[in-house]
């Protein structure tokens, strides 16, 4: 079995044909028709059905698809990590986050990245903690910031807490007589709610379910930008992580009542391959970065750093 090979037949599963997956690897069609083959013969099973002109993956080609992509992407890795070693002048680093990370927590660590390794690639996947996990366990990402607990059971994940941080409720409305608001203030008022699968939605929801009752949703199927968009031009309240208001100073976040509503903040890579040379210093700039915050007192309002020791 080849590297070649997998990489002709992932182009031809993606592409569900052969003479687009032939331009794509810019192959002859017959040459790459030849390896994929071979590929069947070594296997002893064929990959694809091709009924009518119709290309479709077989039960032993779904079976092989992410494995292949596994294969390569590691691949991809162990040959950047081998540029790397030339004193991280040069590489890449691929990190996936959710959207209210990259909103409030990666523009600053990044720039501190930037201006120590200026000859390292980056690349952002944003995304949900679900297709994030799914993106690290195929090899697509390196290192992900991640909100815990995984919705996975996945065993293949290294996590490592790094932040907890208080959920607050964003409004833009006059200032609260108490301190402190409570979830059942969300049973009269309009709020606005992420989309469905976000993990922010999830947790609003239980909370009020659990209070006897379901929100009132004004607007719904936003992502953090949106969401805040809407609050503030006055169309509902959200339950939103502390850290996004910095920034704001249209929106107010007032806390919930102990013991309100929380997350934590995780770093994640996969267990069964170390991450590479960008990586792990991407991580010590991170974790370098939240230290300094912490003592110095910038943090955000409801932020609290769960590692005790700044990076070596």
């Amino acid at each position: 079995m080849q590297l070649q090979q997998l990489a002709y037949f992932v182009a031809v599963a993606e592409s569900r044909h052969f003479t687009q997956a032939a331009e794509r690897m810019r192959v002859a069609q017959p040459s790459l028709s030849k390896q994929i083959k071979a590929l069947e013969q070594e296997l002893g099973a064929p990959l694809f059905s091709r009924a009518r002109g119709n290309i479709a993956l077989t039960p032993a080609g779904e079976a092989l698809l992410p494995l292949a992509r596994r294969i390569l992407a590691d691949t991809e890795t162990a040959r950047r990590e081998v540029q790397e070693l030339a004193g991280l002048r040069r590489g890449r680093l691929r990190l996936g986050a959710t959207p209210s990370l990259c909103a409030g927590l990666l523009a600053d660590a990044l720039a501190d990245y930037r201006r120590d390794y200026p000859g390292i690639e980056i690349l952002v996947e944003e995304g949900g903690s679900r297709d994030l996990v799914r993106d690290l366990a195929r090899g697509q990402l390196d290192l992900a910031l991640l909100i815990m607990p995984l919705h996975s059971t996945d065993p293949a994940l290294v996590t490592e807490e790094i932040l907890r941080e208080n959920l607050v409720v964003a409004d833009t409305g006059p200032a609260p007589r108490r301190p402190y608001a409570r979830i059942e203030d969300l049973r009269d008022r309009p709020v606005v709610m992420f989309r469905r699968g976000y993990d922010l939605r999830e947790a609003t929801l239980q909370a009020c379910r659990q209070a006897g009752f379901e929100p009132r949703f004004s607007v719904e199927g936003g992502e953090m930008d949106a969401v805040l968009r809407f609050v503030e031009a006055g169309l509902g309240i959200a339950v939103v992580p502390s850290m996004v208001l910095d920034g704001r100073p249209r929106l107010r976040g007032t806390p919930l009542a102990p013991p309100g509503l929380e997350r934590r903040i995780a770093l994640a890579h996969r267990k069964d391959v170390e991450p590479p040379h960008a990586a792990r210093a991407f991580r010590a700039t991170l974790l370098g970065h939240l230290h300094t915050a912490a003592a110095t007192g910038t943090l955000p309002p409801g932020v609290d750093l769960l590692t005790r020791n700044p990076p070596a």
